[in-house]
């Protein structure tokens, strides 16, 4: 990235608007507050995803459908929340690592229960977003470091 400044924006960007998403999908999964027929919706197809858990036929267990899907929203409420409104870039990149999780979780479910592309769209847009947002963060991190001046037991070095 050329501009910082420009970089920092994009950053600041992305880190906002995906923690709203994240905070409002959360949300519904959780409550029924905000839409009663997505809430519905949601219920019914975390049935079919607590059925393909990575690793629940592997370690012989079954995850429970309404506390996979409240953990899965109190989580993308918690990293979204992370990522609007903490300022600390070491949380922020946390809650995405969080997020990309789930977000590789909601792929694979969705590939495993063969949903439709137009099912599946929203986790993979929003995947390619939480990793850009790293890849413009290593990048503005990595500016950073090749501007500061080279020193040497505390000397400039010319």
């Amino acid at each position: 990235m050329q501009n910082p400044k420009m970089g920092s924006i994009v950053l600041r960007s992305l880190s906002i608007l995906l923690g709203l998403f994240f905070i409002f999908v959360g949300l519904i999964k959780i409550s029924s507050v905000l839409s009663k027929d997505l809430h519905k919706d949601l219920r019914k197809e975390f049935v079919k995803y607590a059925k393909v858990f990575p690793f629940s036929e592997m370690l012989d267990f079954k995850i429970p459908s309404k506390w996979y899907r409240r953990t899965v929203g109190a989580l993308e409420i918690i990293c979204g929340i992370a990522m609007a409104f903490i300022p600390s870039h070491k949380i922020k990149n946390i809650a995405n690592t969080c997020l990309l999780t789930l977000t590789l979780m909601a792929v694979y479910s969705h590939y495993m229960v063969a949903d439709k592309l137009e099912r599946t769209a929203p986790a993979l847009v929003f995947l390619f977003m939480l990793t850009g947002r790293l890849v413009v963060f290593f990048q503005l991190q990595r500016a950073q470091m090749d501007q500061a001046e080279p020193m040497v037991n505390g000397f400039k070095q010319e």
